[in-house]
């Protein structure tokens, strides 16, 4: 069975363009096997022949034995985010059926991003106060980029509360 290993950085509030790659991986033959922190290991399949989706999720066993009895199937855990695979041949597979549902995943990560970013500030002007303590720039630079990501996600969920409104 031929595999092969991708190191790829992509940002959190970039999940959807990580979701279309690993759908382009798998249309090119490249089942998603597992996952690790910015590691992706694939083996060759039929092209299309799986369907890739990753959810912002605590772990809830429930939710993992409902997506396995539709047939997906869970490929692997990265934090909070879970990734998971079902064949192609069984239809669409959405993890979101609606705009409600859709917005609540973004809220999850809006405060998974809110917390990070209010800590690593917190801990950034904390250490800021002691002289010559350079590591408090990093924390402060990590708080700019999760507020900038936060800010990504909140336009993403407004754009969609847009479009509920219009369909009301």
């Amino acid at each position: 069975m031929e595999t092969k290993t991708v190191h790829k950085w992509l940002w959190v509030w970039d999940f959807d363009k990580e979701e279309d790659w690993l759908n382009e991986m798998a249309q090119e033959g490249w089942a998603l096997e597992s996952v690790g922190f910015c590691t992706y290991t694939f083996r060759r399949c039929e092209p299309g022949e799986y369907i890739i989706r990753l959810e912002m999720r605590s772990k809830d066993q429930d939710y993992e034995d409902f997506l396995r009895e539709t047939g997906a199937e869970l490929i692997g855990r990265v934090f909070l985010w879970i990734y998971c695979r079902r064949k192609a041949e069984y239809g669409p597979f959405d993890l979101f059926s609606d705009i409600d549902s859709k917005i609540a995943h973004l809220q999850r990560i809006c405060r998974v991003l809110w917390i990070a970013g209010l800590a690593n500030l917190l801990i950034g002007l904390a250490n800021s106060l002691n002289p010559g303590f350079w590591p408090s720039w990093i924390n402060l630079l990590c708080a700019t980029l999760l507020m900038y990501g936060l800010g990504r996600i909140q336009g993403k969920k407004e754009a969609l509360e847009k479009e509920r409104r219009l369909h009301e």
